[in-house]
């Protein structure tokens, strides 16, 4: 802009280049990480975890076995992460959280502040899909209620529920604020396959006691899952 002398150019560059430092440090501050450790910690340093990796496997669940576990469960909370973004899945679930509360389960949202790729992602394909703000949480409001969620639902979110941000110090998330699904009765994760979140680490919530896999498409799972709470 200045080398061509156009001030329209100039004024979207000064407001692109302001929405993106915002949105940085909104996103920095969710991950209680400084702006120059966000941009610079991975120059010239190798972190290794002192804590075993995950033990055992990943137990798998079938869309029947998890649909009798949230129709007759007293509370669900459902935490949705990038995974349902892509698949554009949030009417389905919607639509699957709607069926629950017709058989009188508690179904909450519970909303990370990084999950997706912005801050308020989440919020915005919830809003879309037509859920009441009122059934929306934040990580702050939502977390002290995981011990008693007879189920966790989560639905392509990794690293925002990786126990390892609280228990390993050396871990690349290590200090970052986390939605404590693990301590939910059972847990129900969605994802595509056994592939690994943004970070690269494996996710230790996948291999815990009260943790059960159902792989597939997001949007399609839901479907699958609405389909068998109806026959209930």
């Amino acid at each position: 802009g200045f080398v061509l002398g156009n001030a329209a150019m100039i004024i979207a560059g000064t407001v692109v280049g302001s929405s993106g430092t915002l949105l940085t440090q909104l996103m920095a501050k969710a991950m209680n990480r400084s702006l120059g450790n966000v941009l610079f910690s991975g120059f010239g340093t190798t972190t290794v975890s002192t804590e075993a990796g995950p033990e055992g496997e990943m137990k798998e669940v079938s869309a029947t076995d998890a649909a009798v576990m949230m129709a007759y469960a007293g509370k669900v909370i459902i935490v949705p992460g990038y995974g349902m973004a892509v698949a554009q899945a949030q009417h389905k679930v919607w639509e699957l959280a709607e069926l629950l509360e017709d058989r009188g389960v508690e179904v909450k949202f519970a909303i990370h502040p990084v999950a997706g790729r912005m801050p308020g992602h989440m919020n915005v394909l919830l809003a879309e899909a037509g859920v009441p703000y009122d059934k929306i949480f934040d990580m702050e409001e939502i977390n002290a209620e995981f011990p008693q969620a007879d189920v966790a639902l989560v639905i392509g979110a990794n690293d925002v529920v990786n126990p390892a941000a609280r228990t390993d110090p050396n871990s690349p998330i290590h200090g970052m604020p986390i939605l404590d699904v693990d301590k939910a009765k059972n847990v129900i994760v969605i994802k595509r396959g056994k592939g690994r979140g943004f970070s690269g680490i494996e996710n230790r919530l996948f291999y815990l006691d009260n943790t059960r896999m159902l792989y597939g498409d997001a949007q399609k799972v839901a479907a699958d899952l609405i389909a068998e709470v109806k026959q209930l």
